[in-house]
């Protein structure tokens, strides 16, 4: 790949600088790239799992991670790192993105790092062959593809100064606001820039003018550049060496501003951190002079600079390396359609001429013919992915073994009444199914919970049974009132047996059956229930699926496990209200006899 970036490069972003990160979205929009530019974002204290932005009209997730490595993980494919955070934890965030050794390109915004640790970044991001852009710059910018944060200016100022489009010059220049001024001048009296760097203002940076003239000598979309130094650092005479060892050949215009400070009678420290010259030879009329002997295009002043862009311009052009640019149709942007959205959608779509469940059609999913049965519908709306065929057995083996345990229930008793009430089938089930929480139903969700928490921190199982004790919790998901190690529940012996059959690894299992032998040995009754044994296995199969811890985490505290219990109860609580329907029970009254009169 030629230049820094294209059209499918794309970055993760740390610190929500919502503006910045608009303008990138709405530079992506404009020059026409098909995916945003910005892949994810890390908020180091971030409480939400996505901020929304615009893309054209239409508002757009992007995901937010706590820390880099996460966002890495999620987003492989985005290689560029934009460090926004402040000076002070700036260094560290660079470190840890250093660390993973992911990232082709790592900007850095603030500025004002200590030199030391500047130095020992720029030594790191060297020996992975990083470009390290910074610190303290504001970015860079490859024409028509990949835009960072705020370079260029207003979307106007984009537009006014070529740079939605390549152009045929290499930009490279310390100052962030010149940078701005000369992209505008280049276009001006040229066809445009076709990228554009800032390498930053701080004295030690991380990439600096050589190395990328080096990168634009290669890349063929550039035919001459535009180097901007100034007054302090010895950059400039790198590339000098470069350009008489023919390492590069194309024309450079350049020039270093700061001679101002000759009429001055003190040492002047100018804007950056690096513009102050400890030496003769770093200042600006010093450098000027080399630049121009080695055979740069050298202006007499800085308002010469667009005097020569244009000859060197015209004189390419009549050569034939330069050739006439087809101007592309700009995209203009939708401000005026956008409007945020009230709810956010992600498992279907019924927008089109047929809905889709996780974007397949229902017509693909409904019918025996397709392959699809009841479980994969649960798998593509509750998790947006078809699960493989064991797990969705799995899913239809746990709705049908939780579908009714008779009439006496709590939530079978209420949908029972309220349907002898005259109620409609609505009504009935929503009465039963408000009954289902911590004491009826809740056992599935506890069970998860506290037998991965326990083997999360490597309890045996003794431990475990000691640690709930001193917890005043009875075991979730252990014990039951009639069934025993002598008389044991079928359904979870069919629960087992299908674990074991067919789930890739059960270790959760076979921890809870060690735990089953330590509550047992006290009491023959408190055997691993159906509910039990239905929340083990469950993140069991999300750790064969692939699924990290936090997911699995999330899926038991968001109420995922006994989204399962509801589902296949509500089965069950339909059939008692039908039942009561159909033999036209009358309203019932609870006797008084049953009743404990205290007064």
């Amino acid at each position: 790949m030629t230049g820094l970036f294209n059209k499918k490069s794309q970055a993760i972003f740390w610190n929500n600088n919502t503006e910045a990160i608009q303008r990138m979205l709405d530079y992506d929009y404009t020059v026409g790239r098909e995916i945003p530019s910005v892949a994810a974002l890390v908020i180091a204290a971030g409480a939400r799992k996505f901020e929304l932005f615009f893309f054209g009209s239409e508002q757009i997730r992007i995901p937010v991670y706590q820390n880099t490595q996460q966002a890495v993980e999620n987003h492989p494919e985005a290689r560029v790192f934009l460090n926004f955070a402040s000076f002070r934890t700036a260094y560290e965030v660079t470190v840890d993105a250093l660390k993973l050794k992911h990232f082709k390109i790592i900007m850095i915004t603030a500025e004002g790092i200590p030199e030391r640790m500047a130095r020992m970044i720029n030594v790191e991001a060297r020996k992975q062959h990083i470009t390290l852009i910074g610190p303290a710059s504001v970015g860079g910018i490859t024409a028509g593809a990949f835009r960072i944060a705020n370079i260029g200016g207003t979307l106007e100022n984009i537009i006014h100064s070529k740079l939605h489009r390549s152009g045929s010059c290499g930009l490279v220049t310390r100052s962030g606001g010149l940078f701005n001024e000369l992209a505008n001048i280049i276009a001006q009296n040229s066809d445009g820039i076709a990228e554009g760097i800032a390498i930053g203002g701080d004295r030690f940076v991380g990439t600096t003018f050589v190395d990328y003239l080096l990168l634009m000598e290669k890349d063929p979309k550039i035919k001459y550049m535009l180097m901007l130094g100034e007054v302090g650092g010895t950059d400039e005479y790198k590339v000098i060496e470069a350009v008489k060892e023919g390492l590069i050949t194309k024309p450079i215009i350049a020039w270093c501003i700061g001679t101002i400070a000759e009429n001055f009678s003190g040492s002047v420290q100018f804007g950056h951190a690096g513009a102050s010259a400890n030496s003769n030879m770093e200042t600006a009329r010093a450098k000027n002079t080399a630049l121009k002997e080695a055979g740069f295009i050298v202006p007499d002043t800085f308002n010469g600079l667009p005097d020569m862009i244009q000859k060197t311009f015209a004189t390419l052009k009549k050569e034939g390396i330069i050739e006439p640019i087809v101007e592309p149709e700009v995209r203009e942007l939708p401000v005026a359609k956008r409007k945020n959205k009230n709810f956010i959608c992600t498992i279907s779509d019924d927008r089109g001429d047929e809905a889709t469940y996780a974007g397949i059609p229902i017509s693909a999913v409904a019918t025996p013919d397709t392959g699809y049965n009841i479980g994969d519908v649960v798998s593509l709306l509750w998790f947006k992915k078809r699960y493989p065929k064991w797990a969705t057995d799995f899913f239809e083996t746990v709705l049908k073994t939780v579908a009714d345990h008779g009439p006496a229930v709590s939530g079978a008793h209420n949908a029972k009444v309220t349907a002898r009430a005259g109620k409609s089938v609505v009504e009935s089930l929503v009465t039963g199914l408000l009954t289902i929480g911590p004491r009826f139903g809740g056992a599935i969700d506890n069970a998860a919970k506290y037998f991965k928490f326990a083997q999360d921190n490597n309890m045996t199982a003794q431990e475990f049974v000691a640690y709930m004790k001193n917890q005043a919790i009875p075991i979730p998901g252990i014990g039951h009132r009639i069934k025993s190690l002598k008389n044991p529940d079928k359904r979870v012996e069919g629960l087992k047996n299908y674990a074991t059959r067919f789930f890739p690894q059960h270790q959760l299992l076979d921890y809870a059956l060690q735990v089953e032998q330590e509550t047992t040995s006290k009491k023959d009754t408190l055997i691993l229930n159906v509910d039990g044994t239905i929340g083990i296995l469950m993140v069991d199969m999300w750790r064969s699926l692939g699924y990290a811890e936090t997911e699995i985490d999330e899926f038991i505290s968001g109420g995922t496990l006994n989204a399962f219990f509801i589902l296949g109860r509500s089965i069950g609580f339909i059939g008692h209200i039908l039942d009561e329907k159909r033999l036209e029970m009358p309203m019932y009254r609870h006797p008084f006899d049953d009743i404990l009169y205290d007064e």
